[in-house]
């Protein structure tokens, strides 16, 4: 792939990370003296007008959004050839998917993120899930699904002034908002945190096909790995798993959305009563 030296003003260093439709790269402001993320259309889509105006949507479903819990949204342009790109927040500390992997490579022995879930640890999934459900829900306060919530979608980066740490979630290339909601839905998702909904043509996933995906998220935080089919406890995979949070993820994960958690506050709040102290 060759590597554009500028997106409008905005100088282009290295590439952070491609998908089906865009790559996304390390950009640097000028004017303001900052690191930016640049996402631009993948140059072989830029004349498939659907796909074209799903890259822009995404753009102004996350400018519309405007929360510190969701990747922002600054400029939008594009390059010769009418290629698309946009510019927004730059995640300096990488995406969780690398920390768990990072977390699950052996030393001397086989994968163990959470042995026996001892307090701290299992303190950290909670807060991290935590985190994760308020962003979702700030989607879906503005009546946006997000449909592709999986690790590689959350991003970490430096809270300001240096200390600790924010979550944002990105990437709303496969979202549905408004009237979209209830028109005809094709299979999309991630295996392993795609609700059972989202496989099937005309599916027509709401909000709570997202709190399946934040089932999946919390199960692998708590276990080390997405949850099969069909889903064991958590507590079952990694011992001292409290029966309350074993209780409140299954529900996240039931096959029937009628009665799953009917919105990601709901799981939040569970999640968050059944947290040890």
């Amino acid at each position: 792939m060759e590597t554009p030296s500028a997106a409008g003003r905005y100088r282009i260093e290295r590439l952070l990370g491609t998908g089906g439709f865009a790559s996304v790269w390390l950009g640097h402001d000028p004017d303001l003296d900052a690191p930016v993320a640049i996402k631009i259309l993948g140059e072989h889509w830029t004349m498939h007008m659907d796909v074209r105006e799903r890259f822009v949507q995404e753009a102004r479903l996350l400018r519309r959004a405007d929360s510190h819990r969701l990747v922002q949204v600054f400029d939008i342009g594009e390059l010769p050839g009418e290629r698309p790109y946009f510019v927004m927040t730059y995640a300096d500390r990488g995406t969780l998917e690398e920390r768990l992997a990072a977390a699950d490579a052996p030393a001397d022995g086989p994968p163990d993120a959470l042995p026996d879930a001892p307090a701290d640890a299992l303190t950290d999934a909670l807060v991290l899930a935590g985190e994760i459900i308020r962003g979702a829900q700030d989607l879906h306060d503005l009546g946006i699904v997000h449909r592709d919530l999986k690790p590689s979608n959350v991003l970490l980066r430096t809270a300001p002034g240096g200390t600790g740490e924010r979550v944002v979630l990105a990437d709303l290339g496969i979202a549905r908002s408004g009237d979209h909601l209830s028109s005809l839905t094709l299979p999309a998702g991630s295996p392993g945190y795609m609700s059972p909904e989202q496989t099937q043509v005309d599916g027509a996933p709401d909000h709570r096909a997202d709190v399946y995906g934040l089932g999946a998220l919390t199960y692998r935080l708590l276990t080390g790995e997405p949850p099969g089919t069909p889903a064991r406890p958590p507590g079952d995979v990694r011992p001292r798993i409290p029966p309350d949070v074993d209780a409140a993820v299954m529900r996240a994960l039931d096959p029937d959305r009628e009665r799953r958690w009917q919105s990601a506050a709901e799981f939040g709040a569970a999640l968050e009563a059944a947290a040890p102290p």
